[in-house]
């Protein structure tokens, strides 16, 4: 294939990535979301002012979609850290509304990520230390039993309603749609993974039984907005520290357990990869976004080390041909009509102009990923 000159490709990565896309009641000006990242940079659970300017900095430079770091829903379980925001509180919700307000300024759109960690807690740690981490099955990600609690119905019905509340508090205070975190081995995601759920009761069974909390928190949460009100779903295969574990093996099961979820009413599918590149199964060259697509139907949004290698990065704009995870090999499959929207996450956190950039096609000016940028919220 030959490859494109350098301005031509600048020039397709405007035309591709500029065109707006809607997400139920809300249109998004172009095809470029931030990727949720946990940054803990909230003491007490509120975002201040080097948050705000932290996302609308973003938003003036053409992100169009900002989906926040994670936030803790209001379920004393919930969290991890004192310094990870939460969406609930006064005075969190305070500072969450001037986030909105700012990148909304700077002509962008938002949507908190709401959270909660399950299992992957410790008790003593948090914004509230004697709580017991609880799950499914009180199961931790690597297998181990009794260090927590297994979920009664009781708790079960009280971390659905402190999902809802979070997502009301989200449109009250000028959000533009929420997002779920049900990916990476937390919470939701340990009710759909047969690793962490060994329930025998309704939340429990087979993989479409296992859907059964998710799909309860979808329907709570939709139930507690606007139908305009876009609801997002994030998933992965994968779980931190085991990247080898799979939800489903085949497209079949992977439609087994994605239909519920859009039947209770997610409007936008965000589907978690490490590399947004490879095939998600045999005989296919679709990454889990867009086998997430081809099956729900829905708005699909891919994620996985977007422009995280400089080098490789520009060579899909300097004649070099296209690498893998290059710009290129993206805007392909956009072409192809694979997903909707992506997310972009370490090189946004490097280079807050990165969608700018891009988009004005001035890829000799994006600086290469450097780990140093986790300690700051530049």
């Amino acid at each position: 294939m030959t490859t494109p000159a350098p301005e031509a490709a600048a020039s397709r990565a405007a035309e591709i990535l500029s065109r707006p896309v809607t997400i139920n009641g809300l249109t998004v000006p172009n095809r470029i979301a931030m990727a949720p990242m946990t940054r803990m940079f909230s003491p007490g659970g509120v975002p201040g002012e080097d948050v705000v300017s932290y996302y609308s900095r973003r938003a003036a430079a053409g992100v169009g979609l900002i989906v926040t770091e994670g936030t803790y829903v209001g379920h004393e379980t919930a969290g991890l850290s004192d310094r990870v925001p939460r969406f609930h509180g006064e005075e969190q919700l305070a500072g969450w509304a001037k986030v909105a307000e700012a990148v909304h300024a700077a002509g962008g759109t938002i949507v908190p990520q709401l959270w909660h960690v399950g299992m992957v807690r410790e008790q003593g740690n948090g914004p509230f230390p004697e709580a017991p981490a609880i799950g499914p099955s009180g199961i931790r990600l690597d297998g181990t039993e009794g260090t927590g609690k297994a979920m009664t119905q009781q708790d079960v019905d009280d971390v659905i309603a402190a999902f809802a509340k979070a997502a009301a508090d989200a449109e009250r205070i000028g959000f533009d749609g929420v997002e779920l975190h049900g990916a990476h081995g937390y919470l939701i995601d340990q009710f759909l993974w047969a690793g962490t759920n060994r329930r025998t009761d309704a939340y429990g069974g087979d993989a479409v039984a296992r859907t059964r909390f998710a799909a309860e928190v979808v329907a709570a949460v939709r139930a507690a907005v606007s139908p305009e009100f876009p609801v997002i779903f994030r998933y992965s295969q994968w779980k931190s520290d085991n990247y080898d574990a799979r939800l489903a093996e085949t497209p079949e099961e992977l439609e087994a357990i994605l239909a519920p979820l859009a039947a209770a009413g997610v409007d936008a599918f965000h589907a978690s990869t490490r590399r947004y590149w490879l095939p998600e199964f045999e005989g296919s060259d679709l990454n889990l976004a867009g086998w997430t697509k081809k099956l729900t139907g829905k708005t699909a949004i891919t994620v996985g080390s977007v422009g995280l290698d400089g080098g490789d990065f520009l060579n899909a704009f300097q004649g070099k041909g296209a690498e893998l995870g290059s710009l290129d090999n993206l805007l392909d499959r956009f072409e192809r009509d694979e997903f909707d929207l992506v997310a972009v996450g370490r090189a946004l956190l490097q280079d807050p102009q990165w969608a700018e950039k891009v988009l004005s096609g001035r890829v000799g000016e994006l600086a290469p990923y450097d780990a140093a940028s986790l300690k700051t919220l530049s």
